[in-house]
């Protein structure tokens, strides 16, 4: 009797689903960074005030970290390779709104919308590599190089977007459609994700979107209209209400998005936080540097995005190094070294003379990248150790909605604290109170080296 065998099936190679998210991060963090540069430029184009080159960067990242809880949840739904696919042609499609926009109201409504692609991208790109490496340590070194194109990005996104702005700002969205090709063409080599059919938290993720978009919109337009005024008052009161509501939603909720058992650890609680605050510095930093630069000291767009390229790209050099330190260190201690490089650049920004040279504040600049980069990949990998592969999706939206929501509110806070001073005190206001909270963070970091790696 002739026993027939089953064809084999064929399993995608890791290195496509790495290659495959590593140029999802990229194209995502390439246009967080690319549109700073340009902000000058789209306002003399397009006309508005602060408040409206706040919301051409919020309005991205706003949707960003508001719809990552969900995209995780889409993405353990459909699977991980179908929900990247529809975040990619999402992302590219609003790329070309962008570039077209004939107002400011149409470029935020178009960067919104790339922040919906940019949402779903994130998530599932973390969700191959978690599907694609079962060993934690191969896992862990994945996640190292994800990482590398987010930096690579971050080295790249203001030199290319000063190049860019010198010819027309709207070339700045229209470089992102062959990354997303090349994407797109990768992705069909990675084999299909397994699905888990989940029921979407429709009533938990509106209330998360209301409470980042009022809290948002309270903080920057708060600067102009005055926030004891009773329009921000009653939007921060919609933001309050909302968060107790999602709260309770999610704690009652059959099918909540968010898992409220991941804060029970102190771990993954104060990771997350640390995360976000991260972010919140380094978004911050870059939205106000590529201002001062080119609005108070009078350098050029392209100049700008050259004194940004001492900090961008020794972060992308130095990146691969985060692994063997945490290899040989420990990741806590790699996190609260991060932190302290981090908070050592920002005191010297905030402390530097006004009539500094230009190339010495880019240099003081470089130390709150390299912190950066060396808190933010162990964090990661901290959190996704503990998750299950069927949950991967969900984790890496808890995690990338830290990091978002602190980069939203990083610039909105930032803005808003310049809006209210004349502009070397604001910045330097924001930067040193950033600073203090990064020291504060070390603290609360130092006894997490003593905790168990079990449960979280």
């Amino acid at each position: 009797m002739t026993i027939i065998k089953p064809p084999p099936v064929a399993v995608a190679p890791p290195r496509a689903s790495l290659a495959v998210a590593m140029l999802g991060f990229f194209v995502v963090a390439l246009d967080a960074q690319i549109v700073n540069v340009a902000l000058p430029e789209i306002r003399n184009d397009l006309g508005g005030g602060l408040s409206g080159l706040q919301w051409i960067v919020t309005g991205y990242t706003l949707m960003f970290s508001a719809l990552q809880l969900f995209a995780g949840s889409f993405s353990d739904r459909v699977g991980a390779r179908r929900a990247y696919g529809i975040g990619m042609i999402v992302f590219s499609v609003a790329s070309v709104a962008c570039g077209f926009s004939p107002s400011l109201p149409a470029l935020i409504a178009g960067r919104v919308l790339q922040g919906i692609g940019a949402a779903m991208i994130t998530p599932t790109s973390l969700a191959l590599i978690r599907e694609a490496y079962h060993d934690p340590a191969r896992r862990g070194r994945a996640i190292v190089y994800w990482g590398l194109g987010g930096s690579v990005a971050a080295a790249a996104g203001p030199v290319l977007g000063g190049v860019l702005t010198q010819i027309d700002w709207r070339l700045i969205f229209f470089v992102n459609l062959p990354v997303g090709v090349a994407a797109l063409v990768l992705l069909s080599r990675v084999a299909p994700s397994p699905r888990r059919p989940r029921p979407f938290d429709w009533f938990g993720q509106t209330t998360a979107v209301l409470a980042l978009a009022s809290l948002t919109y309270g903080i920057i337009e708060g600067a102009e209209l005055g926030y004891g005024s009773p329009a921000i008052l009653s939007t921060f009161a919609v933001c309050v209400i909302s968060v107790a509501v999602f709260v309770v939603a999610q704690a009652r909720g059959r099918h909540p998005m968010l898992p409220l058992d991941l804060f029970r650890s102190r771990t993954v609680s104060t990771a997350l936080i640390i995360a976000g605050v991260t972010m919140a510095a380094f978004y911050g930093v870059v939205f106000l540097q590529s201002l001062y630069f080119q609005q108070q000291r009078g350098v050029t767009a392209l100049g700008t995005g050259l004194l940004f390229l001492p900090m961008s790209g020794l972060v992308a050099l130095l990146v691969p190094l985060a692994a063997r330190l945490v290899n040989r260190f420990g990741r806590i201690a790699v996190i609260v070294a991060g932190q302290l490089v981090m908070a050592l650049g920002l005191a010297g920004l905030c402390l530097l003379p006004t009539d500094s040279p230009t190339l010495l504040v880019a240099l003081l600049m470089v130390p709150v990248g390299v912190g950066g980069s060396f808190t933010v990949p162990p964090i990661i990998a901290l959190i996704m150790d503990h998750v299950p592969a069927e949950r991967a999706g969900t984790a890496s939206g808890v995690i990338n909605t830290a990091r978002q929501v602190g980069g939203a509110l990083g610039v909105a806070v930032f803005g808003a604290v310049l809006a209210g001073q004349n502009f070397m005190d604001g910045l330097r206001t924001g930067l040193g109170a950033t600073a203090v909270l990064l020291l504060v963070l070390v603290v609360a970091s130092l006894p997490l080296r003593h905790a168990k790696q079990a449960g979280y």
